[in-house]
């Protein structure tokens, strides 16, 4: 059996990714309907990561993309929201659509 630093049939091989050197402010943490994410943004990319602390399976969450002001409070409590309406309770994911 091969490793993952060996080549595929196709030439291809794996390598680690590399570090992020992306930088982060961190927004703070959100409490909403009963659920806790911490909220940050990459100050490169104005992308806006939601970590889902209080959720069922460790490391989830979700991320937004684009924009280039500051949000609200309300609109990081709208799109936290909009990401709980869409999880499946038995398993803690978002439902296949």
């Amino acid at each position: 059996m091969e490793n993952d630093r060996s080549p595929t049939d196709d030439g291809w091989f794996y390598a680690p990714a590399p570090p992020d050197t992306n930088t982060f402010t961190d927004l703070g943490t959100f409490n909403v309907d009963g659920e806790v994410f911490e909220v940050r943004r990459s100050d490169a990319e104005g992308t806006t990561l939601y970590d889902w602390v209080s959720g069922p399976n460790d490391d989830y969450g979700f991320n937004t993309f684009g924009g280039t002001g500051a949000s609200s409070r309300e609109q990081h409590v709208a799109s936290i929201r909009d990401f709980l309406a869409g999880i499946d309770a038995a398993t803690g994911f978002l439902r296949d659509l």
